[in-house]
């Protein structure tokens, strides 16, 4: 091996415990255990410390940020100012509250929403978490809605579609019923209706935990859409609003569509890897 060579590599002085362990050949210099430390006072050591590989921990993030970073690429908050950045402030008002839900269609399909309650509207956004852009905004007027339902979801006798859970149903039109070729086509959204029901990241810190709340969501609109009445009562219509806990039914028998779509949160703006829906 020529100089060269050898000045490539480097010697790394071992520990103590490592050193003892290799027996002295005749002839050469006893250990440090024999030949005593070779550390003087107040200098620190240079030697690197040997760890056993059965105590080393890796930090591993907890699963409920993991969640939320697989939920959130983006800021919620980004979300947020960008909803109210296209929102009109004459006709809805200022915001009282904003809350992530997801809304259950006519078909059982879970889709993400961002609901901002404001002051005489509720505005329920579809948000592109990827994207970081607002695709979609349903508006309802708070004096227009009638009646809010909650309870469990419930299917047809014979339907192989269920669903556990929950679910609040926001009614808006009581004269009006979905036609029959609304109730089964799976891309309508001609419904005097939306039905909501808990986000998936619900409990994961304080701040979602409340966020998610269906039974506070449900508080705060029922009083919202009171004032609304009061404040601007539609004539020939009935003031005030019917606050009913019963089942919620949810028309479909088979669900195919829906059962794959929910195992795989399609309906959830989430971080795939290399792909995101």
């Amino acid at each position: 091996m020529s100089a060269r060579e050898q000045s490539d590599f480097k010697c790394v002085e071992l520990g103590e415990e490592a050193v003892e362990q290799q027996p002295s050949k005749p002839g050469e210099p006893a250990g440090p255990a024999e030949r005593g430390s070779d550390t003087q006072p107040g200098k620190p050591s240079n030697r690197i410390p040997l760890t056993n590989p059965d105590t080393v921990h890796v930090k591993r993030e907890p699963d409920e940020k993991h969640n939320l970073k697989r939920f959130f690429p983006g800021a919620i908050e980004q979300a947020v100012q960008d909803i109210r950045s296209v929102m009109d402030e004459k006709e809805d008002g200022s915001v009282q509250s904003v809350w992530l839900l997801a809304e259950v269609d006519h078909w059982n399909n879970e889709k993400e929403r961002i609901v901002l309650l404001a002051e005489n509207s509720l505005l329920i956004c579809k948000y592109d978490f990827i994207m970081l852009s607002c695709q979609h905004i349903q508006r309802i007027p708070l004096n227009c809605i009638d009646r809010i339902c909650h309870g469990e979801f419930t299917f047809p006798q014979k339907s192989l579609d269920k669903r556990e859970g929950e679910g609040l149903r926001i009614l808006w039109d009581r004269l009006r019923e979905p036609t029959f070729v609304s109730r089964w086509n799976p891309f309508s959204g001609d419904f005097p209706f939306c039905t909501f029901t808990e986000h998936p990241v619900l409990g994961a810190s304080d701040k979602f935990t409340k966020m998610c709340a269906l039974d506070q969501f449900r508080d705060q609109l029922t009083q919202a859409v009171q004032r609304a009445h009061e404040k601007k009562p539609i004539p020939g219509k009935a003031n005030g609003v019917l606050v009913l806990k019963q089942p919620i039914l949810i028309e479909t028998y088979v669900g195919l569509m829906s059962f794959i779509g929910n195992q795989n949160k399609l309906g959830y703006c989430m971080a795939r890897g290399n792909m995101g829906f």
